[in-house]
């Protein structure tokens, strides 16, 4: 995501001026603790080119266009470069005001409308919630800074964060059952996990259900199930057992490289890009455990959605010793492997077939690694 130059144009000066909100417009004001002097405004559409608004002494005022509702982010830069940093956001309703008021790292309060009155209360039980996952994020990056192993940390943060995220379900399905006739509960179902939100619809009133929300929680419930349709695919073409599809693409030297002229070997397919932040945090131990188990396995490294020139850089920088092939946008390769997330580890036998796939860079790769060649 990249940072545009500051974009006020005259209508949305008038607007603030005027202090109305023109009809596909929300109109946001605010007096907060801690924001810095720059926010980023955003939603998913339009993540690469925010809307910058400048903070006075904790205060700000603009209008944000809106075709539709969205959630709306209020972030500072530093987020965006990926570093700790303010993240407030909410539902946003085209033709509203907004008033936000408090401490942008503490408590804040929403307030406009009977229905920002009521997403006040769900964001506020949102929050105390979350304020436990953080404290258990602090805690656990304290572990690792101390030396704790990462396998263990991992362990430790799955169980403890398991009851936290079953008491944010609940917080979310008894604001749902408790404020049925509040349009703020519709846009609660979208806080709940994928599997849960068709049967939270079922709790609304009729006139909330059939109401303005309903594109909003409709069109989200929509994606996570052709995304759940999407990952039981994957988990298909990435069985342990089933055979790798072949595919010839070019290497670093322009010259064709075939997946089946590995066979023989281990061989690790690495599907990565220069923009994925995790996937360069990942290569010092992939180098590492390349050296120790150096000619017991093989690694491909295939980029993706990489100019060409830009793989080539991003390989010579981070001085990557293993096989690379470029992979073109028109190629199968991405559809073929179900692949969903970067990075993407595919451990395949000498055989050709899948042994493991993992997504995300997860110690249990490394743990594999051992397990696999440690004996020999």
């Amino acid at each position: 995501m990249k940072i545009r130059n500051i974009i006020i144009s005259i209508s949305m000066l008038a607007a603030i001026q005027t202090g109305c909100a023109a009809e596909d417009n929300i109109h946001v004001k605010g007096n907060m603790k801690n924001t810095g002097d720059t926010l980023l405004v955003l939603t998913a559409d339009t993540e690469n080119n925010p809307q910058t608004v400048v903070v006075n002494d904790g205060k700000f005022e603009f209008d944000f266009k809106l075709d539709k509702i969205d959630r709306l982010f209020c972030i500072s830069p530093a987020l965006m470069r990926g570093q700790d940093g303010v993240n407030i956001n909410f539902v946003a309703v085209p033709g509203e005001s907004v008033t936000l008021t408090g401490d942008a790292n503490g408590s804040y309060d929403i307030s406009g409308s009977q229905f920002y009155k009521d997403f006040n209360e769900l964001d506020k039980a949102r929050r105390t919630v979350m304020d436990k996952q953080n404290e258990l994020g602090k805690r656990c990056n304290a572990m690792l800074m101390n030396g704790a192993p990462q396998d263990s940390v991992a362990r430790v943060f799955q169980k403890e964060n398991k009851p936290i995220i079953e008491e944010m379900e609940q917080t979310v399905t008894n604001f749902i059952r408790t404020h049925s006739n509040s349009e703020a509960a519709a846009a609660a179902i979208t806080y709940l996990p994928a599997n849960k939100m068709r049967k939270a619809v079922a709790l609304l009133s009729n006139d909330v259900k059939n109401g303005r929300m309903k594109p909003f929680y409709q069109g989200i419930i929509d994606r996570y199930e052709a995304q759940q349709k999407a990952e039981e695919q994957s988990s298909q073409l990435q069985a342990p057992g089933r055979e790798a599809p072949d595919f010839t693409l070019n290497d670093i030297n322009g010259r064709p490289l075939a997946l089946s002229s590995l066979r023989g070997k281990y061989v690790i397919l690495d599907f990565w890009g220069s923009w994925c932040g995790w996937c360069i945090k990942g290569f010092p131990q992939m180098k590492e455990y390349y050296n120790k188990y150096k000619g017991q396995f093989e690694i491909l490294g295939i980029d993706c959605n990489d100019p060409e020139q830009k793989w080539r850089d991003a390989v010579a920088k981070n001085e990557l010793p293993w096989l690379h092939v470029y992979n073109p946008r028109d190629s199968k390769v991405l559809a073929d492997y179900g692949i969903q997330g970067f990075p993407t580890k595919i451990i395949l036998g000498p055989d050709g077939k899948i042994v493991k796939t993992i997504v995300g860079e997860d110690p249990e790769f490394y743990t594999l690694l051992d397990q696999l060649f440690g004996a020999k």
